[in-house]
């Protein structure tokens, strides 16, 4: 028999979302960004890889295209492809009640 812990994790830090934009090369490296520094910089870098990466499975399986947006309930990812590479706009979504 399991038991249910409802207690939440305190050990895991409450980050606000990250607002900004980052512009990545064709290998997923980050060359510019506005994202703040108080954001981890791996989460961002994962973020970054990944978008490339689905560009560039779009161009392999032939089916190309422009922009990718990601909506979640709370959270927008969205990207434009820019010759191999991207620029990738973070943004926290309004709650709206």
């Amino acid at each position: 028999m399991a038991f249910l812990n409802l207690r939440p994790d305190t050990s895991l830090p409450i980050r606000r979302l990250p607002t900004g934009s980052m512009t990545v090369d064709s290998r997923g490296s980050i060359v510019t960004s506005t994202v703040p520094t108080s954001f981890p910089a791996s989460q961002v870098e994962k973020i970054a890889k990944l978008v490339v990466r689905i560009f560039q499975r779009g161009h392999e399986v032939g089916h190309p295209f422009g922009e990718l947006i990601i909506q979640f309930a709370a959270y927008k990812i969205t990207a434009r492809e820019l010759r191999g590479g991207a620029i990738v706009f973070l943004a926290a979504q309004k709650r709206t009640s």
